[in-house]
């Protein structure tokens, strides 16, 4: 399958055509895996195209960026109308998009301190990350011989391209094994994440979730699910979660951005619940969807319109330039 190009590529505060949006071999990341990113989706809705939870987003970006001590030359009023610039300089109505701060081109060797922080922004269109009709169908997932990253290893609250690494593994042998995705314990057997994706369990109308602590990513997807729950009357909880507990759910799912709210069927061959997406996965699922489709107030202010930001093509290099 080709990749699905977009027009142009933000980079360093100018629009590039996408063929040319490229960086030098030598670069620290290439090296070193040294940087850091969001994964953020852009909605088609009948008032345009609106950005989901884009402040928080790139609030957890400058903090990826701060724990790994990467200055960033832009700020971030700055990089958020960089995002809305470059969809709409893409034309596109609903988009997946990723900023990217990493270090670039300067000298190699392990201290990135010599090399400059760069900056580019892509947005292409990615459909259901699970599947088309995973949100309804479910999928089918293991518990991985791979543990998440041990604390005080590495940073599991900063969402760095290196993290990843340990990702892959996970989602690799789950997909070589026939499974749809991949569940990973913490170090000590807890249950804490999937490959690119937070873990949710659903108890008599209990939603139960791993802390922090469980070497989870504090996923933006994962705060909304929690806050729905909250407002949808369920108890809610963050807590260490044993491996066998999954087993003995009501109903498991997956959150993330690109994963959304996609119920989770089988664990080990072993069926959840009924065997197909719950009731409390559905409202869930549903109430997201309200907001993102505009059938209910955007109470939060989750949502950030493209057209409303003045967002244009011809604003984005007096706007974001880097000189």
């Amino acid at each position: 399958m080709t990749f699905p190009k977009s027009d142009v590529v933000w980079m360093n505060g100018k629009l590039v055509p996408w063929d040319d949006a490229t960086i030098h071999v030598g670069s620290h990341v290439i090296h070193y895996g040294s940087s850091v990113f969001e994964g953020i989706r852009c909605y088609a809705t009948p008032m345009g195209p609106a950005v989901f939870r884009l402040d928080a987003h790139n609030e957890r970006l400058f903090g990826s960026a701060k724990i790994y001590r990467m200055d960033v030359p832009y700020s971030e009023t700055e990089l958020r109308q960089a995002i809305l610039d470059t969809v709409a300089a893409n034309k596109q109505d609903a988009c997946y998009i990723r900023p990217v701060i990493y270090r670039g081109y300067e000298q190699l060797g392990v201290n990135p301190f010599p090399c400059p922080v760069d900056v580019f922004i892509m947005t292409w269109d990615w459909g259901r990350y699970l599947g088309e009709d995973a949100l309804e169908a479910g999928v089918d997932a293991c518990v991985s011989t791979w543990n998440r990253i041990a604390p005080n290893t590495m940073p599991s609250m900063a969402k760095s391209s290196a993290n990843y690494a340990n990702a892959q593994l996970v989602k690799m042998e789950a997909v070589v094994s026939g499974y749809a995705e991949g569940i990973a314990l913490d170090v000590e057997g807890h249950v804490s994440e999937g490959s690119a994706q937070n873990v949710f369990l659903v108890k008599k109308d209990t939603l139960i979730t791993p802390p922090l602590v469980s070497s989870v990513l504090p996923g933006i997807t994962r705060d909304t699910a929690l806050e729905l729950g909250r407002k949808l009357g369920l108890s809610v909880r963050e807590e260490r979660v044993p491996r066998e507990a999954l087993y003995l759910a009501d109903e498991v799912f997956f959150t993330g951005t690109a994963a959304e709210i996609t119920p989770v069927r089988s664990i080990d061959k072993i069926t959840i619940g009924s065997g197909k997406r719950g009731p409390v996965t559905e409202r869930l699922q549903k109430a997201f969807f309200d907001v993102i489709e505009c059938r209910v107030p955007d109470e939060h202010g989750w949502l950030t319109f493209v057209r409303e930001a003045g967002a244009a093509t011809a604003g984005a290099a007096r706007s974001t330039s880097a000189g």
